[in-house]
């Protein structure tokens, strides 16, 4: 069977399933795991993806996402090009799941998919802790940009033992003003900036703000980073953002 992946998360599943023999061309960001990637035709960044050069692979199925802002582009054109594909919109942890298991299907390896999501419910299982620190996730710093609850972000950081500091709102994400992430005050902030690498994170943009130079998250300095590939990411990495967030908790309760 010949897979194109146009994301990360879809290319890593993939990979989880092992099937990463199965994968004829990745978009340019696709970067886990290196060794099944290495030699791999690249296809152009998430949002100009080369449809051209997608249907001249001959794909038996592409693997689009709709959790990129933007990608619907790409869909539509994988749709008038007439290539198979699908395009998972994932939100909730359990959309993960169902997005793991609907791939593994399609792969036929259905048994290797549902020993990819008991692996990954059993490391994200836990009591949601209400009492917990209360977690800022910025996906971009300028304007901040956090999660809501309809994020899987938002699961990730319960199981954690922590809360969602704008867990209480019914979306995906939004941006912030300065204003309104005083207001939220959070106990902790998580730099996991999207499309940057980890090594060029800044955690003095946040300790530098003088609006928040009154909340105690930023005199003591409670600013982490996690990598953007284990939180932003819809997939089994997740666990590893999971294990990243519990050692962040747990330097909070000392």
């Amino acid at each position: 069977m010949r897979i194109v992946s146009l994301a990360c998360s879809n290319t890593e599943i993939v990979a989880a399933l092992g099937c990463a023999g199965m994968l004829v061309g990745v978009d340019d960001h696709s970067d886990y795991p290196p060794e099944a990637l290495a030699g791999l035709p690249r296809l152009g960044p998430d949002l100009e993806i080369d449809i051209e050069r997608v249907a001249a692979l001959k794909p038996d199925l592409t693997l689009a996402s709709l959790t990129v802002p933007g990608h619907e582009t790409v869909v539509e054109g994988l749709e008038l090009a007439d290539i198979p594909h699908i395009a998972p919109s994932p939100e909730s942890m359990e959309d993960v799941y169902a997005s793991v298991g609907e791939i593994a299907e399609l792969l036929g390896v259905p048994r290797r998919g549902r020993e990819v999501v008991e692996r990954m419910r059993v490391a994200l299982a836990g009591t949601p802790n209400r009492d917990g620190p209360r977690i800022l996730v910025e996906w971009w710093p300028k304007p901040v940009i956090a999660p809501g609850n309809k994020s899987w972000t938002h699961g990730v950081i319960e199981a954690a033992g922590g809360c969602n500091a704008l867990g209480h709102e019914d979306r995906k994400s939004r941006p912030l003003d300065d204003v309104e992430v005083a207001r939220l005050a959070p106990d902790a902030f998580v730099i996991s900036w999207c499309g940057v690498e980890p090594a060029k994170y800044r955690p003095d943009v946040v300790l530098r703000n003088p609006a928040w130079r009154s909340l105690e998250a930023i005199r003591r300095g409670r600013v982490y980073t996690v990598p953007e590939a284990y939180l932003g990411r819809p997939g089994p990495r997740l666990v590893d953002g999971v294990a990243a967030l519990r050692t962040i908790v747990g330097e909070l309760a000392a």
